[in-house]
């Protein structure tokens, strides 16, 4: 209540607009929920349930692996207290959030519940008399491992792969039960091989049709595709046919499946693929073509930041393609006051000039707030909205913060001769002079923060050498580590100097110097014409070589 007739009192003395200003932070209650331990536990205990439910019913019509359908069951629940602990172990940062717990064990339960499904339409009888090894066949093998590398990485697919055929060679009868656990493990670590990296839909389909293939293979190793092909004398070749049309039918349909879930899946649980970024990397975007026409500086320094920041996340094995979206977004809050940044105001007056250090300040910092702004706005991805929210942490505008000392100085020296009184002389603060941040918080947002740092001031270098642009990067980098603006990303000592040496390199390429080249001079259309510009030529490259020798000596300099 108190806030409310503060802003309203403000509103009315001019002080304050009517517009808020959208929060990216979530809800108090949904961060609770987010990593609860309750909630954790409540997610295992319904698997554990769910687990049992799909042993049981599996096991009531047939011989099952262990005797028992209670003493399946019990297998089941042991190798899940296992699985636990390893979950804990080795993947900490997926263990404590919940999100990432009912992503994985909510895919494993489909993945399950699907192959159920397949054996369970094969007693029915469904697929007739040799129906039976039509489930083994058509089984989603490769679901939960696709569907998990994609979205989590190859890591913990892989666990997601040995669970999967554990588990689901409990599903079945004792004759079937080793051919389920051979061809779950083979198949889902291919489908963990062919996808990693995939970065276009199409590739799904491929992945599913080389997955088709190997289901086949193990078809016919386990003697369900063509076992009347030896000893026999009459094969049964529409059978033949059906089985190995079953097999690359249950690949490519997975891989269909896993394509079309993807996108809900990105969403509901906030993660973005590759398949995504690339489709995010489109420069059509309305944001980037308003970017070229409003704040066409700020555009090509986002292009510049882009190709920084990919070469380094691609060195030290962060997201490269991330980096380049993201990179392409983050100085979108520049659109709201363009001619306030100086790659933006060319030959024109600087507005600073008629501002106070203190209001430039706020204009040049204010961009982030704008950025996440416009960002929410044209609800734009949450990894490109926590870029621009940290690609310059807390970090202090140097340029206007020396200029208010100056200008403090120089009040003090009025002061001292009488000419102001005590109250004239301006207060200044780092606080008001520093970016809101947060700080960098992942590795991809820490390259693009340096990445941005080291771009911005490449620009003031005169004639730029090996030796000077080494300098600049190592001034850059050393000043952000000492400003703990790296602190709160796991960012190493050792990828911190890989990312400077692609910084070095990549800059280089971009600041190198061209030989300059005589005019021709043929006037006459002789010989000596060509002559002489033949030998001007050789001069011109001599020279160009000196001034590499001269760049190479200047570069060794302290």
């Amino acid at each position: 209540m108190i806030k409310a007739l503060k802003r309203l009192q403000l509103r009315r003395r001019g002080l304050m607009t009517e517009k808020t200003r959208r929060k990216h932070s979530e809800r108090e209650w949904v961060e609770k929920l987010r990593d609860a331990g309750v909630v954790r536990c409540s997610l295992f205990l319904l698997f554990a349930i769910g687990l049992s439910v799909l042993i049981m019913g599996a096991t009531g019509e047939q011989l099952p692996m262990v005797g028992t359908p209670w003493r399946s069951t019990m297998l089941g629940i042991v190798v899940l207290l296992i699985a636990l602990v390893h979950f804990y172990i080795n993947h900490p940062s997926s263990f404590r959030r919940n999100s990432r717990v009912l992503l994985i064990f909510g895919i494993m339960f489909i993945h399950l519940a699907l192959l159920r499904l397949s054996f369970a339409l094969v007693d029915s009888g469904t697929f007739g008399e040799r129906g039976d090894h039509y489930g083994f066949l058509l089984a989603p093998f490769a679901l939960a491992p696709m569907v998990i590398s994609i979205l989590l990485g190859r890591t913990q697919a892989l666990f997601v792969t040995v669970l999967c055929s554990v588990w689901g060679a409990l599903l079945v009868g004792a004759e079937q039960s080793l051919p389920m656990v051979v061809a779950g493990l083979v198949v889902g670590f291919l489908a963990v091989i062919v996808t990693d990296g995939v970065r276009k839909r199409s590739g799904l389909v491929r992945a599913g049709f080389l997955i088709g293939l190997s289901v086949t293979g193990f078809g016919f190793l386990f003697g369900m595709i063509g076992a009347d092909l030896l000893g026999s004398q009459v094969v049964d070749w529409m059978g033949l046919g059906y089985g190995i049309l079953a097999a690359l039918l249950g690949g490519v349909v997975t891989a269909m499946v896993v394509g079309g879930v993807l996108p809900v899946l990105e969403s509901l649980f906030r993660i973005t693929t590759d398949i995504s970024w690339i489709e995010l990397a489109d420069l059509n975007n309305p944001l980037l073509r308003r970017m070229t026409i409003e704040a066409p500086g700020s555009y090509h320094h986002s292009l510049l930041v882009a190709n920084l920041a990919e070469s380094a996340a691609e060195a030290v094995g962060a997201n490269a393609t991330m980096c380049r979206v993201c990179s392409y977004f983050h100085d979108i809050g520049k659109l709201a006051k363009p001619e306030y940044f100086i790659e933006n105001i060319g030959e024109a007056d600087n507005p600073h000039d008629d501002l106070t250090p203190t209001m430039s300040a706020l204009v040049i910092t204010a961009h982030v707030k704008e950025g996440v702004d416009i960002a929410l706005t044209h609800k734009l991805n949450s990894r490109i909205i926590d870029v621009i929210e940290q690609h310059h942490g807390t970090s202090l505008v140097y340029f206007f913060y020396r200029k208010a000392l100056e200008q403090e100085k120089e009040a003090r020296g009025r002061y001292e001769e009488g000419e102001l009184n005590d109250d004239d002389i301006p207060v200044i603060t780092q606080k008001s002079f520093r970016y809101p941040g947060p700080k960098p918080q992942f590795k991809e947002s820490g390259i693009i923060s340096l990445a941005d740092a080291v771009e911005s001031a490449s620009r003031t270098l005169e004639k730029p050498t090996p030796g000077k642009i080494t300098q600049l990067i190592e001034d850059i980098v050393s000043s952000r580590i000492l400003d703990g603006q790296l602190s709160e990303c796991d960012l190493t000592l050792r990828e911190i100097k890989v990312i400077s040496e692609s910084f070095n390199s990549t800059l280089r390429s971009m600041l190198h110097s061209r030989i300059t080249y005589p005019k021709e001079n043929n006037k006459d259309g002789d010989r000596n014409g060509s002559a002489k510009s033949h030998l001007s030529g050789k001069k011109s490259s001599r020279n160009g070589l000196q001034a590499g020798k001269a760049n190479k000596a200047d570069a060794s300099l302290p």
